[in-house]
């Protein structure tokens, strides 16, 4: 099945929106949430092998608000992912649970760089 740009940004902008909505209920949010927008790189054969690794790893994260695992329109070797957290404590705490930190050790083998990645300090969304 293939899906155009546009599509597929609708429907992850969508997914966004959907896991902001439901945590942002759950969470109460801070004065400075804490964001990440990173680029994994990845041989194209193992991409579909880390968006696995992340998507069994990342639920149930105390303090997020947002972690959307995207795989690139333009490139095989590429995924995105954008996570908002309700503070940055939150986010370093994350790294030290148990899940996330087997979850490292098993993709980094699959990981081959990383391209783009920036911090931003959410203030608002649906």
């Amino acid at each position: 099945m293939t899906i155009d740009r546009r599509t597929f940004n609708l429907g992850t902008l969508a997914a966004s929106a959907l896991a902001l909505t439901d945590a942002a209920a759950a969470e109460p949010r801070s004065a400075t949430m804490y964001g990440l927008i990173s680029q994994l790189l990845t041989k194209p054969e193992h991409r579909d092998d880390l968006v696995q690794v992340l998507v069994s790893a990342t639920t149930g994260m105390p303090g997020c608000l947002s972690y959307v695992i995207a795989v690139d329109a333009t490139r095989d070797d590429a995924i995105w992912i954008t996570e908002i957290w309700r503070d940055r404590d939150s986010h370093l705490a994350s790294l030290k649970l148990p899940k996330i930190r087997a979850a490292m050790t098993k993709g980094r083998p699959l990981i081959t760089g990383f391209g783009f990645r920036t911090q931003t300090n959410p203030v608002a969304g649906i």
